[in-house]
């Protein structure tokens, strides 16, 4: 772990995606997210509050793609470290397999930023994931547009990794004002009919 809750994946993860999404931005971003720092595990609220705001001047798109590759690269490396309690959820019946999914899902967003609290349930074959506190959402002015495309792109690849086809759409942001980030999951595509 980090510096006020930050685990090196979240730091990993955007570094990573930087480099793959603006790679000609990498060295000005790499003042904060340097190598050194994350070989020695350092990095801190404050560093990481000045990349997400600098990504958001990127524009929407590009802050977009760079968090959804970041949320999906967490996802990777978290499933690839979940041990033998990965495995048994995929051998579980499928209405299970969503909440158990759903689940690791919000463990791997708190593992990333541990102050978060997410909350998720799931009905009707529909999975609702609710975050307060996300280090994503939480500026002082209301933002234009949803800034929570990390913890979207996360929740996708974590259950596309548990055999589902998700559609993760965000319906309510904090950093647009509302009270809380959250995030509609339909596990296997939205069905026909209605509208994403």
């Amino acid at each position: 772990m980090t510096d006020d809750g930050i685990v090196r994946l979240l730091v990993a993860s955007l570094h990573q995606s930087i480099g793959e999404v603006l790679p000609t931005r990498l060295e000005y971003y790499e003042h904060w997210l340097s190598p050194m720092g994350l070989r020695e595990g350092r990095s801190g609220l404050a560093p990481l509050g000045a990349v997400l705001s600098f990504l958001r001047q990127e524009g929407e798109g590009p802050y977009g793609a760079v968090m959804t590759t970041a949320g999906r690269l967490s996802a990777e490396w978290h499933f690839a470290d979940g041990g033998v309690g990965q495995r048994v959820v995929g051998w579980q019946p499928k209405w299970l397999r969503r909440r158990s999914a759903l689940k690791r899902a919000a463990r791997l967003l708190q593992t990333a930023y541990q102050p978060l609290v997410v909350r998720t349930a799931v009905r009707r074959g529909r999975g609702t994931v609710t975050m307060t506190g996300s280090v994503f959402c939480t500026l002082r002015d209301t933002w234009p547009w949803p800034t929570c495309a990390y913890a979207a792109g996360a929740i996708t690849r974590h259950l596309e990794l548990h055999g589902f086809a998700p559609e993760v759409r965000i319906d309510t942001c904090r950093a647009q004002g509302g009270q809380t980030c959250t995030l509609t999951v339909h596990f296997d595509g939205v069905p026909e009919g209605e509208s994403a």
